[in-house]
């Protein structure tokens, strides 16, 4: 084992603040990555204050990680010192079920191991996520950071980037779609960002009309101000696919005017009961509401080739990890624009 300087929380109420770590020694598929740069997630705030009941302490969050391979395990192939990496919401998973075979390890039927609040699969240990000056991941589950690429301003593609590339993939948003963007913070930026690059014709909905002209600058086509009860009429049956961003409890009654026949509405932030709604705004059309989470390790792979292809990237502030706290109540208040990533050399200071 080899201690390592982390930030943590190790209780509900506690914040984040300096801790020391154990990382495993290595085995013989592992890499060992110095991390450079970890973005902030919503969910790093849930589960560090413990909102969803199952957090295990102490508790170090990140799960949006880049970096550089420090050492390799002894069976390792494709990885080798200095390489630069990345490292997503998941670190293992069975490997042998369907959906692993299928490349969606992040379904794994039999839970897959989450890179912080999990157990490791072989000794049983916690998982520790990117707060932290290093970690230790099986190859398998390692993804190549392309080199141009900024790390910083990559990391969050890691969650935020992927949990909204994977449902406009899977659902084949490409030209000729017509797609709406619900809320412009994390995630809906990234879905405005991937929907354009994918072809698609792209209307981001917000009740601000501020943020809707940083729709545009980030490459929406169109606005539509979901207060404006006469545009909203006009937008009717207008969009083939509406991506939900939107991460609390909200009624999605009005949205789901807005599909057109077979239409699908697929939440990515919501992760709480929703807001009930007539079954009739379903039935007449065949639409559909579905949900989507990260994508498996070979679809981000593939995304993070696209967006070194496309030059696409996240909007980012970079903080020093001994702001994270300060951060956090700035999230809550969606005062970003439009995620916080923490510079891991902070730590040494």
């Amino acid at each position: 084992m080899t201690a390592t300087a982390a930030w943590g929380a190790t209780a509900p109420d506690s914040g984040l603040n300096a801790l020391t770590i154990e990382r495993r020694t290595l085995r013989d598929e592992d890499v060992a990555i110095d991390i450079a740069f970890c973005g902030v997630c919503h969910s790093d705030l849930h589960v560090a204050r413990n909102d969803w009941g199952r957090t295990t302490y102490p508790f170090v969050p990140g799960h949006e990680i880049v970096g550089t391979v420090s050492a390799v395990g002894a069976g390792v192939t494709r990885f080798k010192l200095g390489d630069r990496v990345a490292v997503g919401t998941v670190v293992d998973s069975c490997r042998h079920c369907d959906a692993c075979h299928d490349g969606e390890d992040n379904y794994c039927r039999e839970g897959s191991t989450g890179t912080y609040n999990g157990k490791d699969r072989i000794d049983g240990s916690p998982t520790y996520g990117g707060y932290s000056a290093s970690i230790v991941v099986a190859e398998p589950y390692v993804l190549r950071l392309p080199d141009s690429l900024d790390m910083a301003a990559a990391a969050p593609l890691l969650c935020a980037g992927i949990t909204t590339y994977s449902p406009l993939k899977n659902w084949n948003v490409g030209p000729g779609s017509r797609v709406g963007v619900i809320g412009l913070g994390g995630l809906g930026h990234m879905g405005v960002k991937f929907a354009k690059a994918l072809g698609a014709e792209v209307t981001m909905i917000t009740t601000s009309p501020a943020k809707g002209e940083d729709a545009r600058k980030l490459g929406a086509d169109h606005v539509l101000l979901s207060t404006d009860k006469a545009a909203m009429r006009a937008a009717a049956a207008s969009f083939d696919f509406l991506l939900d961003t939107i991460p609390v409890k909200h009624d999605l009654t009005r949205y789901l005017f807005l599909l057109d026949r077979k239409g699908t509405l697929c939440i990515v932030g919501m992760i709480e009961p929703i807001e009930p709604f007539h079954s009739g705004l379903l039935l007449g059309g065949q639409k559909a509401v579905s949900g989507s989470g990260v994508g498996g390790i070979a679809q981000t792979q593939e995304m993070l080739d696209l967006c070194a292809e496309k030059g696409i990237l996240a909007e980012i502030e970079v903080i020093p990890v001994n702001q994270i706290n300060h951060a956090f109540e700035r999230m809550e208040r969606a005062d970003v624009k439009y995620r916080f990533v923490i510079d891991m050399s902070t730590l040494e200071h």
